[in-house]
């Protein structure tokens, strides 16, 4: 709580008779009565709010001391913040120094240190209760440390860095697709979504409750798989879709038939899709060339992160497939087919921010921490390619 007006403090006699006369107008009087009889508001509070009215009504500071059971240090030292800033002085605590610190910076350096670089006997990582023995500190401040530094042992994530000799060149091409798209064109992400299960549950979930999520059963009965293929359009969010059971060449060219009589005709189809085989067989190649408005855009090996489409593949999964309960083939396939309508009613594009260069540079950064750790492939042409265009880019700044 906050109060308007401000009061008049104003010392009476020496200051180490710690003597102060309080002067309150009606209003701050009222609140600080409030404060002092409130059963809700923190204790401190309450109590340094009796010292204000003790003080204002005449009292000295060894009187407000006697009378409230504290220290006359204690009462001086409130009724001075009072002075300085008013109310907020007496509401919060000011920061304080702490307990002096047992644990030495170079020993937490140290601790990090052997978290990152080095790993226990017999295990692939530390553990709060395994590196407290061998550091001399307890589990709780090894958990202390990690927090601070955001380390995580227990977790991983997986990467791979792309070997593709074009690599620059490759992301070059679809991030100024993403982020300049060629007036009077239609840029489309591409790629199918091989081997989608039709999996029926043994038993059915229990209800969810209070304290309790979703459940399902870890064994299933197979029904089947199917192939989602998908185009999404990158700037407007719009899918184009279509299940088949196989994903070969001639399924793909289908594929781009769709797309074909479901696209404006009268403009360019930029495609963005991975390096899979069925997308560069001499049959699509041959139907490419003989509708000339399409441009196909290849991503860089090992770089599925690139495709737009492959987020909403994640959506589709996480909001629809893995918690889903499917009899069939076809019951899947609708239920594909609802998710897919009804994002359409209201389709919202992934919007793409970050710049080739920045990208390159941080899997520049990759590859050195890599060389770093003794990795040495035979050829290192995706990083040859990203130093390459690095340096045509510093060239070419004015």
């Amino acid at each position: 709580m906050t109060v308007a007006a401000h009061s008049n403090v104003q010392p009476r006699i020496a200051l180490m008779l710690r003597t102060y006369r309080v002067l309150l107008n009606q209003e701050q009087e009222d609140d600080l009565r409030r404060f002092a009889r409130s059963r809700t508001l923190p204790a401190r509070l309450v109590e340094r709010s009796k010292m204000l009215l003790e003080c204002a009504a005449g009292h000295t500071v060894e009187e407000i001391a006697e009378r409230l059971d504290v220290a006359r240090q204690t009462v001086s030292r409130w009724l001075r913040r009072y002075v300085e800033r008013g109310l907020a002085g007496i509401e919060k605590d000011l920061p304080r120094s702490g307990r002096p610190p047992v644990i030495l910076p170079q020993q937490i350096a140290g601790i990090v240190a052997k978290t990152t670089r080095e790993t226990p006997v017999g295990a692939t990582h530390w553990s709060t209760r395994t590196l407290a023995p061998a550091v001399g500190v307890s589990a709780s401040t090894i958990g202390r440390i990690w927090r601070a530094h955001g380390l995580k042992p227990h977790r991983v994530s997986s990467f791979k860095l792309s070997t593709d000799p074009q690599f620059a060149e490759k992301l070059e091409d679809c991030v100024n697709l993403y982020l300049h798209p060629p007036a009077n064109a239609m840029v489309w992400s591409l790629d199918e979504k091989c081997q989608i299960q039709a999996l029926e549950r043994t038993q059915p979930g229990l209800p969810w409750k209070k304290g309790r999520c979703g459940t399902m059963t870890h064994d299933y009965k197979r029904h089947g798989t199917t192939t989602l293929f998908t185009a999404m359009n990158t700037q407007d969010g719009t899918v184009i879709d279509v299940c088949m059971p196989t994903h070969t060449h001639k399924d793909w060219i289908r594929f781009l038939k769709l797309i074909d009589g479901r696209t404006p005709k009268d403009k360019a189809l930029h495609l963005i899709m991975d390096n899979y085989s069925a997308h560069k067989t001499p049959e699509v190649k041959a139907w490419l060339k003989k509708h000339p408005r399409f441009h196909v855009h290849f991503t860089p090996t090992s770089s599925s992160w690139l495709n737009q489409v492959e987020r909403f593949f994640r959506d589709l999964t996480d909001k629809c497939i893995r918690r889903g309960v499917f009899h069939s083939v076809t019951e899947l396939q609708q239920a594909i087919r609802s998710y897919v309508d009804e994002h359409n009613r209201n389709p919202k594009p992934y919007l793409w921010t970050a710049k080739a260069k920045d990208i390159l540079e941080k899997v520049k950064r990759g590859w050195q921490s890599l060389a770093a750790r003794g990795y040495a492939p035979k050829k290192l042409s995706a990083l040859e390619s990203i130093e390459r265009y690095l340096a045509d880019t510093v060239v070419a700044a004015p």
